[in-house]
């Protein structure tokens, strides 16, 4: 006799499809939360330059009252966000804040904080940002985008 524990049942087309516009939803909230807390209170979504590799990341770009554009991402990484100007691309902006966070990484661990808080998020920043940069990489996830 065979036990089935943990087993889900495959999900339809139609549940995927829902869990994803689900997570898409969360993300979206995440990065215009992130940004209104900057400041930045965007009204449009440039979806045809939006990324999403579920459940890793999401790539947006917004636009906000002034027409000024931004790039954010959100996901199982920390969520961030630049200025349009930063990337040209969503593939850009992958390695754009995998420097970037690499770069406030050091200046943590060079600054010689010794609390355990700081240290953490400053190793969290230089996996977050290894694994940013090999999404950059692959040639597969980008294939109508020239590295």
């Amino acid at each position: 006799m065979s036990e089935n524990k943990n087993v889900e049942p495959e999900l339809t087309e139609e549940q995927k499809q829902q869990r994803l516009v689900q997570w898409q939803r969360q993300h979206l909230q995440n990065a215009q939360k992130f940004l209104a807390e900057k400041g930045i209170i965007t009204t449009k979504v440039v979806e045809k330059e939006c990324r999403f590799l579920p459940p890793a990341i999401a790539i947006w770009k917004f636009k906000d009252q002034k027409g000024k554009g931004y790039w954010a991402i959100s996901g199982q990484m920390p969520t961030d966000a630049t200025e349009e100007s930063a990337a040209t691309n969503p593939r850009d902006v992958l390695r754009y804040f995998s420097f970037q966070w690499q770069i406030k990484a050091d200046g943590i661990m060079a600054s010689g904080v010794r609390d355990k808080t700081q240290l953490d998020f400053a190793n969290l920043l230089v996996n977050r940002a290894h694994a940013l940069y090999d999404l950059y990489e692959s040639d597969k996830l980008w294939p109508s985008e020239a590295s």
